[in-house]
């Protein structure tokens, strides 16, 4: 559906991952029938974003309520960069990524978590994640924030805003894979754009 997307030339990078929700239009809009009634599905996409060159390294999408969670891409996303020669350093993500499955994939690479850990978490849990309760506990979120840079996830909400600035919330087209490749095509169209804009006069998007 999307165009092979180009891996940035540094053996060493720094990611941020998050998802978000289009529309899908007026015109074409995806139903389904549930109680008697019907009920709109939004287009879920999740991406991974090289924090230091702000590049597009991968786009998911799936329609709500379907397809893999925003751990599981992401997680996924960890052991492919690590098999295409890249070492990944450290990953940024809220609290939709306070999950086993990504924890262990970052124990598998070596790589440090930014990750917002949920506030009902337990400082007995088992593993890297254990670890990770632990310490966002005993320095409290402020400090926390403060020693793992977890403000730099700011850049994967920028290449939302700027993908939804660009073309819109909304979808057009009208089946289900028409849906997913339309939404997964906008993000690598931005990512293309930005990182022509960037070779051509040095100054991003």
């Amino acid at each position: 559906m999307v165009p092979e997307i180009v891996l940035p030339s540094a053996e060493e990078i720094e990611v941020a991952a998050d998802a978000t929700g289009l529309k899908a239009g007026s015109a074409s809009e995806y139903r389904y029938q549930m109680y008697g009634g019907t009920r709109r599905k939004f287009v879920k996409v999740t991406i991974v974003v090289d924090v230091r060159s702000r590049r597009l390294l991968s786009v998911e999408a799936s329609v709500q309520g379907e397809g893999p969670s925003e751990p599981e891409v992401a997680a996924s996303e960890v052991r492919r960069l690590q098999e295409e020669g890249k070492r990944m350093t450290k990953l940024y993500g809220d609290g939709a990524y306070d999950s086993d499955v990504v924890f262990e994939a970052l124990s598998e690479v070596g790589a440090e978590a930014a990750i917002r850990i949920r506030g009902n978490a337990r400082p007995d849990s088992p593993g890297r994640r254990g670890e990770e309760v632990r310490l966002r506990q005993a320095l409290g979120y402020r400090e926390w924030a403060e020693l793992t840079s977890y403000g730099m996830r700011w850049i994967v909400e920028a290449f939302f805003s700027a993908v939804k600035r660009k073309f819109g919330e909304r979808l057009r087209a009208r089946s289900v894979v028409g849906l997913l490749a339309e939404a997964m095509q906008r993000f690598w169209a931005y990512g293309l754009m930005r990182s022509y804009a960037l070779a051509r006069t040095g100054v991003p998007m």
